[in-house]
């Protein structure tokens, strides 16, 4: 239903030329990733005899006991519909071929062959075996197997009912053009690579992240498997590493250095590799560009048999997908991104020659866009005294969040400039009408329209730019004043989702760039959310918190990440959203503020239409000049529809 599918990579102990030993080995771990219900289950490079048997490969006993023992592996997968992926040697026309046989229901579907024989260093494959650049011929028939014969190649593409699927061996990853390069273009979605890859020191990293780079450069699930340390050691190790990736993200990797007899599992979402390649067109160019190669990959198709899809109890499923799960990443990031916020409004401020001019509330927002300003102010070598902060108490305003704008405003070497903007909102609620013990929509609009007039008509005074300090989240949901909190003359915070600003001012106190600001900085990150429109309670405290109206922002967050992102569904939203919440909302919690999320994001796409400029710093925008193009006055039903089909019971 979601596309999600489960790999195992199995790891089985190995006796070298033993093959009635290794067959045995090879089919409990079947067993055992049948337990799993994978649908996908690979095995490595030359797992039937060992990859290092070296001049053995020539002798007919070592040959015809392999050929035997895939053909009882084969009987052994009668009546299921997992594909399995096994490597062994295969003989064609007289010369012998390292092969992967591809194994479902009973059947050889197709057996890939290996391309690139390495021949230096420590390998003398060629020794052996023959490139399947020489094949002459594009089926084989083997006897022992069954009487049917079974295509042949080294670009073949299994298409099983919904996943398709193509191989790789070892080496042929390692080229500057893979087979896989061809098959993904064909239409694969996942790629295997059964490997026999040895170990030396450095290797296991820059492998890790030859696959991180494969599985992103081709758009795929990519599923690596290599021989465990059972392998000869005469002259090298091998230590099993397998790793499991999906467009560049490591889903499962195998955690000892040196490893044999294990299995590897992880759920694979093909929704994601679906919905990328139908958006990247670069993907789609390079399928025109290289047609006349695609047309030499092979096409087998299982009509009458599907492996199973998975129920997704592997996917993994972050509840901050916008921040790096580690403290060293993540401090990594919001630097970088940091940078990038005031490199662009560097930008702006050295076209314009004007003065950031910034409204402060004591909250997140406004402080990330002041220490941006600040930064950008520095960086130009000007004086913080260009710095225009001004802070404009209302109705809601609250000692703590006064005291701490004040206090910021200060250690960044500003002067605070203060404007009450009470008095000016009573007049203009009397002006239109409006009782101002009316504590309404237009009650709380009038101070966020009356702090946008102050903020722009100041500008006018001074040559300032009126910097945003409206983030992705509060644009996600409208969670703002139209031609109020809106609008600015530049939005530095504009793709920066709610849940990450927090971490921004987290990283700028960790990082001390402003010695003296710490302290401060600590309590606004303290302070619950609010537009502070409301007067406070009779303590002074802040009574009008944000995600009691709209809903918990790491939840939109999440909503907005799979939604925009991906384009997934609003019950495959809600399924991973049950996944990664499962410890912090009820299912019937999920679902209203999903239903939220999907309400406001269609009903407020006029407001981000009409968005000032900004800087994109990640994967996602709501810019109508950058990522996002969306009629203002769509209709919602088609999501609305699927979200009552949610059962929480």
């Amino acid at each position: 239903m979601f596309d999600f599918y489960r790999a195992a990579a199995c790891v089985p102990e190995l006796s070298v030329g033993n093959v009635a030993f290794n067959e045995k080995k090879i089919l409990e771990k079947l067993e055992e990733a049948k337990g799993y219900e994978a649908g996908i289950i690979a095995f490595p490079e030359l797992a039937v005899t060992g990859y290092t048997c070296q001049d053995l490969f020539f002798q007919s006993p070592l040959l015809e006991a392999s050929v035997k023992s895939v053909a009882n592996i084969v009987r052994a997968t009668e009546n299921t519909t997992q594909a399995v992926i096994l490597g062994a040697p295969v003989v064609i026309n007289n010369r012998l071929y390292n092969g992967a046989y591809v194994i479902v229901n009973g059947t050889v579907i197709g057996i890939t062959v290996k391309t690139m024989l390495p021949n230096y260093n420590e390998f003398y494959e060629k020794r052996w075996f023959t490139s399947a650049a020489e094949l002459d011929t594009d089926n084989v028939y083997i006897p022992e197997i069954g009487d049917y014969s079974i295509p042949v190649g080294n670009a073949i593409v299994y298409d099983l009912g919904g996943v398709k699927l193509g191989i790789e061996i070892c080496e042929d990853a390692w080229g500057p053009v893979t087979p896989g390069s061809w098959m993904t273009l064909a239409g694969a979605e996942v790629i295997v690579n059964i490997s026999a890859s040895n170990e030396v020191i450095g290797k296991r990293e820059y492998r890790r992240e030859l696959i991180k780079h494969l599985s992103s450069a081709n758009i795929c699930e990519y599923i690596y498997v290599s021989a465990g340390c059972d392998e000869s050691t005469q002259d090298v190790i091998f230590s099993g590493q397998s790793i499991i990736a999906e467009y560049g993200n490591i889903l499962n990797e195998n955690k000892d250095f040196i490893a044999s007899d294990y299995m590897l599992v992880a759920d694979m979402d093909i929704g994601r590799i679906k919905a990328d390649r139908m958006k990247n067109t670069t993907f789609g160019d390079a399928r025109k560009i290289y047609r006349s190669k695609l047309s030499d990959v092979m096409y087998i198709s299982l009509n009458d048999i599907s492996i199973p899809e998975s129920n997704g109890a592997y996917i993994i499923a972050r509840k901050h997908p916008f921040i790096p799960s580690s403290k060293t990443k993540r401090l990594k990031r919001c630097n970088e991104i940091f940078d990038m916020q005031v490199g662009g409004l560097v930008k702006r401020l050295s076209i314009t020659g004007s003065k950031p001019v910034i409204g402060v509330s004591g909250g997140m927002d406004s402080t990330l866009a002041l220490l941006v300003s600040a930064k950008a102010l520095r960086q130009l070598g000007r004086p913080a005294a260009d710095l225009v902060a001004i802070t404009m108490p209302a109705f809601g305003t609250t000692d703590r969040t006064y005291n701490n704008s004040i206090e910021l405003i200060k250690c960044l070497g500003a002067e605070p400039i203060v404007i009450d903007i009470k008095e000016a909102c009573i007049g203009h609620l009397k002006d239109i009408g409006h009782d101002p013990d009316v504590k309404d929509v237009t009650y709380e609009n009038a101070q966020a329209r009356e702090r946008t007039q102050v903020l722009m008509d100041y500008a006018n005074q001074c040559n300032g730019l009126v910097v945003g300090t409206g983030d992705l989240s509060e644009l996600m949901l409208g969670w703002c004043t139209y031609n109020g909190d809106q609008m600015s003359m530049y939005g530095v915070n504009g793709s920066i989702p709610k849940t990450l600003v927090r971490w921004m001012i987290d990283s700028v106190a960790e990082n001390d760039i402003f010695p003296g600001a710490s302290k401060v900085l600590r309590d606004i990150l303290d302070t619950p959310i609010s537009p502070e429109l409301l007067p406070p309670d009779e303590n002074g405290e802040i009574v009008q918190k944000t995600e009691d109206s709209v809903g918990p922002y790491e939840l939109h967050d999440f909503f907005l990440y799979y939604v925009i992102r991906f384009g997934f569904s609003p019950q495959k939203v809600y399924f991973l959203a049950r996944k990664a919440f499962k410890d912090d909302y009820t299912a019937a919690e999920i679902k209203k503020w999903l239903t939220m999320f999907y309400r406001r994001f269609f009903s407020q796409q006029f407001k981000r239409s009409c968005m000032p400029d900004g800087v994109k710093v990640g994967t996602i925008s709501l810019s109508p000049r950058g990522d996002w193009r969306m009629p203002s006055d769509a209709s919602n039903q088609v999501w609305m529809d699927e979200l009552e089909e949610i059962n929480v019971d």
